[in-house]
This record gives C-alpha cells, sequence and structure tokens, in this order.
C-alpha cells in the first residue's frame, strides 16, 4: 500500500457518513505504519469499543470500511478468519458487522464476516510456513497467502458496495 495519512484514510470510507469519519480516533502509532510492507491496515477505536475500521487498496484505490465490532464475546470457541483462513494463530477472531454502503446501508443492511480482533491477518499470511515438501518454498507460500488475503478482503469490500 502507498502511505497514507489520516485525511487521506477519512476520505476513503465507503460506507460511512461524514459525521463518523470525522470522528475516527486513530491508533497512536498510525504515522510510523511501514505502509509499503502492508496489504490492509485495521484497528478498533479505542474511544468507540464497538467501531473498527479496515483500509486497503482495491483496484489502485485506498479504501476503508467501517466495522461493527462485537461487543460481549466468548472466547470459548475458536473461528476461522475468513479473510487470512490462518489456521495457526492463537488470535481471537469475531464476527465483525459492516454496514452496506449507499441507500441500502441507510436503509439498515449490513454485511458480516468474521476477522481476527487485533487485525493481524497481514502478519499472519507473512509467517513462516511449516516444511512442506509439496511448496518447498516458503517466500512462495507467503506471496500465495497474501495473494489470497487481498483477493478475499476485496471480495468482502464488494458485498459492502453491492
Amino acid at each position: 500500500m502507498k502511505a497514507l495519512t489520516q485525511a487521506a484514510v477519512r476520505k476513503s470510507f465507503i460506507n460511512a457518513s461524514r459525521s463518523q469519519t470525522a470522528a475516527v480516533n486513530f491508533p497512536a502509532d498510525f504515522d510510523t505504519i511501514d505502509w509499503e510492507n502492508i496489504d490492509q491496515y485495521g484497528w478498533r477505536d479505542h474511544k468507540m469499543p464497538q467501531r473498527a475500521y479496515l483500509v486497503l487498496d482495491v483496484e489502485g484505490k485506498t479504501t476503508t470500511v467501517l466495522l461493527r465490532a462485537p461487543e460481549l464475546v466468548s472466547a470459548s470457541k475458536k473461528a476461522l478468519c475468513a479473510l487470512c483462513e490462518d489456521m495457526e494463530s492463537d488470535d481471537d477472531v469475531f464476527m465483525f458487522v459492516a454496514p452496506k454502503a449507499g441507500p441500502a446501508g441507510k436503509n439498515g443492511n449490513s454485511v458480516g464476516t468474521l476477522i481476527h480482533s487485533n487485525f493481524s491477518c497481514a502478519q499472519n499470511v507473512r509467517s513462516e510456513p511449516k516444511p512442506d515438501p509439496i511448496h518447498p518454498d516458503p517466500e512462495l507460500v507467503k506471496a500465495e497467502r497474501a495473494r489470497r488475503l487481498q483477493e478475499r478482503t476485496v471480495q468482502f469490500v464488494r458485498k459492502i458496495r453491492s
């Protein structure tokens, strides 16, 4: 991804009102993010814990999605993240819900998907894979994981836009 400013992120929301984008609280380390080495960036709003945000590049355009984070969660059952499909991570996975873009969202329609609670997908796909004789080159495995993460995340964004 290209380097982003807070203003650029605010302008790139596809499913939030102006007042919602103005109320976004960015993480303290936002200005130090290494944008060139990540595929997407997500965070939970520290002042509004039920809000979360996901920023990614969709067809060359920065796209940000407003998500509703779960209120009360039980970590007793493990779930598979729908974006990175990482089975090794110990991070919790929760259902995040995004209002649909446009009139559908204003009418209350939404789309949900399972995502790591700490938005660790970009790191998970780049973790060292276990040795595998079928896929011996770890760099190819990581590149394929990153490609699939991007593909699944873009599919989720398309559902929000539809």
